[in-house]
C-alpha cells in the first residue's frame, strides 16, 4: 500500500490537476476570511470550504491514471487496493490543505467572540478548527468516493452529482460536517469553544463505509 500511495501522490503532483481545487480553496478563504474577524466564525467558514475541495480531489485522484496504466496497477495489486490508494491520497492531500488553511485562518483572526466581548483561547479554537476541518475533509472524501468511479463512470453524471452532494452534505441538518461547522459558529456567539468530537467520529464512519463500498465495487467491476 505504501508504494501505491507514493505512486498516486507522484501522479497527482505531476499532473497539476491539484491546482484547480487548491485555487478554489484559496478563493473560498479569500472571500470568507478577513483579518480581524472572530476566530471561530472564520474557522467555521474555512472548514466548510474544505468539503467540496476534498470531493474534487477524490475525483482527480480516482480518474488520474490512463486506463492502461490503471489496468496494469490493478493486475499487480488488485483493483480494490489501487482504488483505496487513490482515495487515501486524496484524503491525505485534503487533510494537509485543511491543516495549513486552518492554521493560517487562526493566525489572522481575532481571538474573541462574535461581539468581540469575550476572549477565546486561540490554541483551543485552533484545535477545534482542525477537528472540524478533518470532519469536513472526511465527508468530502465520502462524497467523492460515492459520486465518481466506479459507481458513476460518466463525467456527465459524476461531476454534477459530486457538486450537488457536496452542497447537500454541507447544509443538511443531520450532516456531521454541518454539525461541526455549526458548533464553531454557535460557540462564537458566546465565546465558547466546543470540540466537534462526535461529528468527527460520525464523519470517519461515513467515510470508511463509503470508501469500502467504492473499493468493493472497483474489485467487482474490474
Amino acid at each position: 500500500m505504501t508504494a501505491l500511495l507514493r505512486y498516486n501522490t507522484a501522479l497527482l503532483l505531476r499532473s497539476h490537476r491539484w491546482l484547480p481545487p487548491l485555487i478554489l480553496y484559496g478563493v473560498f478563504l479569500a472571500i470568507g476570511v478577513q483579518v480581524g474577524q472572530p476566530i471561530l466564525d472564520s474557522l467555521g467558514w474555512g472548514s466548510a470550504a474544505l468539503l467540496p475541495v476534498a470531493a474534487w480531489l477524490v475525483r482527480v485522484c480516482t480518474t488520474n491514471e490512463p486506463p492502461a496504466a490503471r489496468d496494469c496497477a490493478a493486475a499487480a495489486a488488485g483493483s480494490a487496493r489501487v482504488h483505496l490508494a487513490a482515495v487515501l491520497t486524496a484524503l491525505g492531500c485534503s487533510v494537509v490543505l485543511g491543516t495549513v488553511g486552518t492554521l493560517l485562518v487562526a493566525a489572522v483572526s481575532d481571538p474573541y467572540s462574535a461581539d468581540h466581548g469575550v476572549a477565546v483561547p486561540r490554541p483551543d479554537a485552533t484545535a477545534a478548527g482542525l477537528l472540524a476541518a478533518l470532519a469536513c475533509a472526511l465527508l468530502g472524501t465520502a462524497v467523492g468516493a460515492l459520486c465518481n468511479r466506479p459507481l458513476l463512470r460518466s463525467p456527465g453524471w459524476a461531476v454534477p452529482s459530486t457538486l450537488l452532494a457536496a452542497l447537500l452534505v454541507s447544509v443538511a441538518g443531520g450532516s456531521p460536517a454541518h454539525a461541526a461547522v455549526s458548533g464553531l459558529v454557535t460557540g462564537s456567539r458566546s465565546g465558547t469553544v466546543t470540540m466537534p468530537l462526535l461529528p468527527l467520529a460520525a464523519a470517519a464512519v461515513i467515510a470508511a463505509a463509503a470508501t469500502a463500498l467504492s473499493c468493493a465495487l472497483a474489485a467487482r467491476r474490474s
